[in-house]
């Protein structure tokens, strides 16, 4: 079993999952909630478990571009700034950055498009699993499905490349 250890995390996980059990199941027996909504909670901190880890890894692997980076940062938005900013970082370091970062965005265009398109929301634009799904006209299921395809192709691409997350 996972343990969620933010407060808030947790807090939003249980009102999530009662919201799901609220809204899609709200029609059944008072009786059958109880079941229901352990089942829906164990699902939503998997979810979370999940998310977590793909989001780490991606933070991991931009945060590492960049020296002395803090919590509050974008990863994307920093090298860009100390890319503009001549003579903080050794031009070899510059070249490094930019070729590696040009390979992650070659990598995720090579993605067939549905993957594409839920991997960037998810991840780089941080919507969540319901927000992804709307946009993109399909079930929660089909979301989680391309995003972990993504992920996978993503990796292996990159370490194929020996860019090691």
């Amino acid at each position: 079993m996972y343990a969620v250890r933010n407060e808030e995390t947790a807090l939003d996980i249980v009102q999530d999952a009662m919201m799901r059990l609220a809204e899609k199941y709200g029609d059944r027996p008072s009786t059958e909630w109880p079941m229901l909504f352990q089942r829906i909670l164990q699902n939503a901190i998997r979810d979370s478990y999940r998310r977590s880890k793909v989001r780490s890894i991606w933070t991991t692997l931009l945060s590492s571009l960049i020296p002395g980076n803090d919590d509050d940062s974008d990863p994307l938005e920093t090298i860009s700034a100390e890319h503009e900013s001549e003579g903080l970082v050794s031009p070899h370091r510059q070249l490094e950055r930019v070729q590696l970062i040009a390979a992650i965005e070659k990598e995720i265009e090579k993605l067939p498009p549905r993957q594409r398109e839920a991997f960037l929301m998810r991840y780089w634009e941080e919507m969540d699993i319901a927000e992804t799904a709307m946009a993109m006209g399909c079930s929660e299921g089909s979301v989680k499905t391309h995003c972990s395809r993504a992920t996978h192709t993503l990796a292996a691409a990159l370490k194929a490349k020996g860019i090691e997350l």
